[in-house]
Parts: structure tokens; C-alpha cells; sequence
């Protein structure tokens, strides 16, 4: 399982692209959490690859693509749980 730090735009449909860009690469959503105000809000996303031909660096740099998403470092092993 892998966790992914995420500052996300406040702009309209910008959650909704992120969930289904995990999903469509492959990979569930085993928890989330959001937190933030303004004009960013920070998400932390612990990801699982449906199948072992799904690779998390992948995933992060098509994160890395989407307008309006940065990721604050790397996908790293995820240490404790978020609920």
C-alpha cells in the first residue's frame, strides 16, 4: 500500500478527475483524507494496485501531469493508516 501527498486546486470536478485518474490507472482508494482552505486543499491518498503489473511511480507521475495537482514528495510506503 502506498500513501500520496497531494495539494489540490479548489477548482470544480478537481477531486472527482483525481479519484477517477487512481482508478483508471488501475489502483483503489483504501482511504483519504483532505484538509485546507483557501484556494488549495492538501490530500492524503493510500492507494492499492489492483494487480501486480500496476506501478505506484506511474500513477504519481500522471498526478504529476494533471492541471492542478502537485504532489508534496514522492509515493512512499504508506507508515500508518488514514482514515
Amino acid at each position: 500500500m502506498r500513501t500520496i501527498h497531494i495539494e489540490l486546486d479548489r477548482n470544480e470536478g478537481s477531486l472527482q478527475r483525481l479519484i477517477g485518474l487512481i482508478e483508471r490507472r488501475g489502483f483503489h482508494i483504501d482511504g483519504m483524507t483532505m484538509d485546507g482552505s483557501g484556494e488549495h486543499r492538501s490530500v492524503a491518498i493510500k492507494v492499492r494496485p489492483r494487480d501486480a503489473s500496476r506501478h505506484a511511480d506511474v500513477l504519481g507521475r500522471q498526478i504529476d501531469r494533471m492541471i492542478g495537482a502537485r504532489r508534496h514528495e514522492h509515493v512512499a510506503e504508506a507508515v500508518s493508516c488514514v482514515a
